[in-house]
């Protein structure tokens, strides 16, 4: 086989919370197999170029990959200017997203495709609603929680209708192996948020791994960003994918990570 494979991405349609249509972005490998299938939350900036990078670099590596775009209900615009209406509006219901990442994993279950296994990751605030999605929806495999804020809520201020109890509560229900990746100079999560996340999963006798990086902040992975860490991130990559093909059965074709 090819060091490298051929992939096609596109925008479709998924059906999602209270069976909402929304859009989309899918990319797959053009090869013929079935493969795992990776769900991209998207971070609170939003639906955004980087995202769709996100995705075809999935489709790269051998995975049939999703994001689904979470502001759909709030109508056309650029992703900033979509983000800055959704966070004035005090960000998305948990309720909402969960429906919505369901929706989103239905879809890739339904593809001919597909070889059953699931795994979600999600960044910012996606990677909160990782943590969140691995401990109330069934049928997840593995889960990647890159930097999500707000899994420990130590204001008890901002809990609210839309986000009523702190991911870190229901984590006794986390029903699939976790990975998480911060950055030691992030000021959401910080370090010692991260400490006891991984002591309530230790206590709790959860499978999870936790790798932090020095010299990193918040959202280090993302190109498009001055937080960017170009050699943090490609090992960071590296240990994303290394989860996944224990947990999800990935037989990646492509070179290293990125």
């Amino acid at each position: 086989m090819s060091l490298y494979q051929g992939l096609q991405a596109e925008l479709v349609r998924f059906r999602g919370h209270n069976g909402d249509q929304g859009d989309a972005y899918y990319a797959r490998p053009t090869r013929a197999g079935r493969f795992p299938g990776v769900v991209i939350i998207h971070h609170l900036p939003g639906w955004d170029e980087w995202i769709m990078e996100v995705v075809r670099k999935f489709a790269h590596h051998g995975y049939a990959a999703i994001s689904h775009h979470l502001y759909f209900r709030e109508g056309e615009g650029s992703p900033d200017d979509i983000g800055a209406r959704v966070r004035a509006a005090g960000g998305v219901a948990d309720a909402q997203v969960m429906g919505d990442t369901a929706g989103a994993m239905a879809y890739l279950r339904a593809q001919p495709n597909a070889n059953g296994k699931i795994g979600v990751i999600g960044f910012c605030s996606g990677g909160r609603h990782a943590y969140l999605a691995a401990c109330t929806l069934p049928g997840i495999d593995a889960a990647v929680d890159c930097w999500g804020g707000n899994v420990i809520i130590d204001d008890p201020k901002l809990l609210n209708d839309k986000r009523p109890v702190a991911p870190i509560d229901l984590t006794e229900k986390l029903n699939c192996p976790l990975l998480g990746i911060f950055g030691n100079d992030d000021a959401n999560p910080t370090a010692d948020q991260v400490n006891r996340s991984e002591a309530v999963l230790k206590k709790l006798g959860k499978s999870y791994e936790f790798h932090r990086y020095d010299g990193a902040g918040h959202a280090f992975f993302n190109t498009a960003r001055d937080a960017y860490r170009p050699d943090q991130a490609a090992d960071g990559w590296k240990k994303v994918f290394a989860f996944y093909e224990r947990y999800l059965g990935a037989a990646a074709t492509s070179v290293a990570a990125e």
